[in-house]
């Protein structure tokens, strides 16, 4: 909501909460096309992504830098699913990744990408997600 709000308000400028630091532009993990469904309205639009440190961010254009201001941002940890997503869109190399609240669909250029895309995001979810630390270990002696 606070998206739209900044939008409605003419600020397009994501907070620096919004994305904890992470230097998007230096050292990506992954990046690339993808065609991504809109948030509010379900239009298709290529965006350019950058998996890094636990979040996937998007922007508009492919000349990332220092000054660049993400579109969104996904923290993966909150996710629970990547998988592919042909059957469901019906659709040519589509994936989603699912929340417990929303999923999101996306359209790879190829089946390469589109696993590619796959693994790299699972794997990051692993990375990522929310384990029991060593302080919650519970000792049951």
């Amino acid at each position: 909501m606070a998206s739209l709000w900044r939008y409605a308000m003419g600020s397009t400028q994501t907070q620096k909460e919004d994305y904890g630091g992470v230097e998007y532009w230096s050292n990506p993990e992954r990046t690339g096309w993808l065609t991504k469904q809109g948030e509010y309205i379900k239009t298709w639009r290529r965006r350019w992504f950058i998996l890094k440190q636990g979040k996937l961010f998007w922007f508009k254009e492919s000349m990332v830098n220092s000054s660049s201001v993400p579109r969104g941002v996904i923290p993966v940890g909150t996710c629970l699913t990547v998988k592919g997503a042909e059957d469901v869109l019906n659709k040519q190399f589509a994936f989603e990744l699912s929340t417990n609240k929303e999923t999101m669909y996306f359209i790879a250029d190829s089946e390469k990408e589109k696993e590619e895309w796959i693994n790299s995001i699972g794997r990051s979810i692993v990375q990522h997600s929310r384990s029991v630390t060593d302080s919650e270990v519970v000792d049951y002696q």
